[in-house]
């Protein structure tokens, strides 16, 4: 068994981009400039934000944090969204989800300029993804496919489950896993799929993804699989000076001695969502005019 190892992978292609950073500064530009819009005080959103912030640091962007009361109306952020949209300073931003409930999700998606999305969640960036057109790649399916790529893992002809299909993660990786550069034969279980167990145990590559702490347990994969866990559920702990602890989607102490691959959680995942948004900054950088 090998564990994926996301947080190194990440910050090897943090240094990539730190390199990439200082030729396209060299040659006039301006540095890439990253804003998250961050409503409320999400504890979980607080520190990926943060870690977000750090992450342009390291790379050599530049990096803007907007902040807002979670009783912000819909128009007020919506206001701002359409500043970030036409602001010639600023590449991309991304709106930080969750969002208060009063905030329909759906119509600040959509309000920000395709151009901006580096979260790659605008229905057009999703369109384009899908029928093989260059746009901006969610951010967690990004980051897992570069993880397959980095591990050499083979994916062609494999057989590929992904459980959970979330506009975020399990539809947009379903599309890229099932692209000519990939080709996986891909199916899409959720909670309505019979015989689940089954269907799981037939996976070559398992991604669990939907958020339901150690769902996949160790009698749902086959030896030998690789096993991808996107769950981030925050749980509480008395082990932890924080008091909580994050909990993937797979049981991870009786899953991963049957694995051939494994990511970890913390340390698989979610360092390449964060390094994927970098990549997707540093694209949409690089199609602004030079020096602008």
């Amino acid at each position: 068994m090998q564990i994926i190892d996301g947080k190194a992978t990440s910050a090897e292609i943090k240094k990539e981009i730190a390199e990439e950073v200082k030729v396209f500064v060299a040659e006039g530009n301006r540095r890439p400039h990253l804003a998250a819009v961050l409503v409320g005080h999400d504890g979980g959103s607080e520190t990926y934000v943060a870690f977000k912030i750090k992450d342009c640091e390291e790379v050599g962007f530049t990096s803007s944090l907007i902040r807002f009361e979670d009783d912000v109306t819909e128009e007020t952020l919506l206001k701002r969204i359409a500043e970030l949209n036409t602001d010639p300073e600023i590449d991309g931003f991304i709106v930080q989800l969750p969002l208060p409930d009063h905030i329909s999700e759906q119509k600040i998606i959509e309000a920000i300029d395709p151009e901006k999305d580096v979260d790659g969640f605008h229905p057009v960036n999703v369109g384009k993804t899908v029928i093989g057109l260059p746009s901006f790649v969610s951010a967690t399916p990004f980051g897992i496919i570069l993880l397959l790529k980095r591990f050499n893992i083979e994916t062609s002809g494999k057989n590929c489950v992904i459980v959970g299909r979330s506009n975020i993660v399990g539809r947009p990786l379903s599309v890229l896993m099932s692209q000519k550069a990939i080709n996986a034969t891909v199916t899409v279980a959720h909670s309505r799929t019979k015989d689940l167990k089954e269907v799981c145990r037939n996976a070559d590559i398992l991604v669990a993804a939907l958020g339901s702490p150690e769902f996949i347990k160790e009698d749902m994969v086959k030896e030998g699989a690789v096993v991808i866990d996107v769950g981030t559920t925050r749980v509480k702990s008395d082990l932890t000076k924080s008091g909580f602890k994050l909990k993937g989607d797979v049981e991870y102490e009786t899953v991963a001695p049957k694995c051939s691959y494994i990511t970890p959680v913390p340390g698989g995942v979610g360092p390449m969502t964060r390094v994927s948004l970098l990549l997707n900054t540093m694209i949409a950088a690089k199609t602004r005019r030079p020096g602008a």
